[in-house]
């Protein structure tokens, strides 16, 4: 049974992790810091107008650039890179938006990001010390002064500031300070009061919208409108499967293009809160679950998610899609009825799945790789109500649930740090 204390990190843990975002989380962490360093900058020029940097130097993490070169950024019409989201960021970004940082921008501060980026005012490079997978620092200079800003182990989580950061490695703390197991995962999402967990709706509110944008415009390979189109249900009929595949696509359409929408998050990434999210609400309403059980199914998918990153890190060589795809299975076994054993099996038949998938970077491509790995969360969903999933006599699959859960992320996080290195070689230089 779950500690009050266990109660209380556990919510603080869930709330920390499942925020709004506008844009891929890499590239927004980029504008994030950029933002923040250009405010550190003003505020030692004393300037009461905005004072961009005559020059901007990043260090980035080499996940960091490999999530960052081929997605869409928000408010761009299409553009795509870091380049332009730097510049974004200097110019009309604000770092008290977080992952939204880049909401406010107007048509106008666009215009200045097009003429500043073609300006050689931006240098980024590789950080080759630092270890850390998420690394970005931020040095910007104007009027022979400088500023400098730097994120790190988290999108959101500056260590070179002192109030901001005193607040952010406090709650970095704690969040390493629970150690979450699957049993525990599901009794804290099937016993809390509704009232404790019913912010989780926003992330269908939210989701739901951007799924709506995604099948409203043509955005990135357009594979949900494809699946809604007469060719698609033509194909794969019109039956809950297909809808679950094709409304969670259009919102990964929509965010890997670039629209200026917000989703929300799991473990600072949109498309894990997107994978996380609309598979179960799709089958929530197409089951005609009870809005308890659909909030009890989202606590439990994103929760689950959230434990499984715990181990993976942030950022890794393993798509992200594995992870939230997973969640998402956990959560439509809850809605057919599920039992926690049953629940363990869908995570034991994903894992035997999926291990495996590589992260070669955000972009458009992504929806398919949610696809992917949402069809697979249904398929395991089915075999677990049936008291079917894979033993441990087969691969890396192990008696109890949490070792095959940490087996997927030594392998994610450890195992497949050369292919990591590999698919960022191959990235940048063809």
């Amino acid at each position: 049974m779950l500690t009050n204390e266990e109660i209380q990190e556990i919510s603080a843990l869930l709330h920390q992790q499942v925020v709004p975002a506008i844009g891929c989380t890499e590239p927004m962490a980029v504008a994030l810091a950029v933002a923040r360093a250009t405010e550190l900058l003003n505020a030692k020029l004393a300037t009461c107008n905005r004072v961009v940097p005559e020059r901007i130097e990043l260090h980035l993490s080499a996940n960091i650039l490999k999530n960052a070169m081929g997605v869409g950024i928000p408010g761009t019409g299409g553009m795509i890179g870091l380049p332009i989201a730097v510049a974004l960021g200097a110019i009309g970004g604000k770092s008290c938006l977080g992952l939204e940082v880049l909401r406010d921008c107007t048509d106008a501060h666009l215009a200045a990001a097009k003429r500043y980026k073609d300006e050689d005012h931006i240098h980024i490079a590789l950080e080759e010390d630092d270890p850390d997978k998420l690394f970005i620092h931020v040095c910007v200079e104007a009027q022979g002064k400088q500023a400098e800003a730097c994120i790190k182990g988290g999108h959101t989580h500056f260590i070179d500031e002192t109030a901001t950061s005193c607040a952010q490695e406090e709650a970095c703390t704690q969040e390493e300070a629970i150690s979450l197991t699957l049993h525990k995962v599901y009794e804290y999402a099937t016993t809390m009061p509704l009232t404790d967990l019913n912010f989780i709706l926003e992330a269908k509110r939210l989701n739901e919208a951007a799924a709506e944008e995604g099948l409203r415009e043509n955005y990135g390979h357009q594979l949900g409108k494809t699946m809604c189109s007469p060719l698609g249900r033509g194909i794969m009929g019109d039956s809950i499967f297909s809808k679950v595949l094709s409304v969670t696509s259009c919102a990964c359409d929509a965010r890997m293009a670039g629209a200026k929408i917000p989703v929300m998050s799991n473990s600072g990434s949109g498309n894990q809160g997107i994978c996380a999210t609309m598979p179960v609400v799709v089958f929530a309403r197409e089951n005609h679950n009870t809005e308890e059980e659909l909030i009890r199914a989202l606590t439990l998918s994103h929760l689950t998610a959230i434990y499984i990153k715990q181990s993976l890190g942030t950022l890794s060589a393993l798509c992200g899609c594995v992870v939230a795809s997973t969640g998402s299975s956990v959560g439509i076994t809850y809605l057919m009825g599920g039992t926690y054993d049953q629940i363990s099996y869908s995570v034991k038949n994903m894992i035997a799945n999926l291990t495996g998938m590589i992260c070669d970077g955000a972009k458009p491509s992504c929806a398919l790789k949610l696809t992917t790995g949402v069809s697979t969360a249904v398929m395991s969903a089915m075999l677990a109500i049936q008291n079917k999933n894979v033993t441990s006599a087969e691969g890396i699959i192990d008696d109890d649930v949490d070792r095959s859960i940490h087996n997927l992320t030594a392998i994610g996080s450890r195992g497949m740090d050369e292919t990591d290195r590999f698919v960022l070689d191959i990235m940048t230089h063809k």
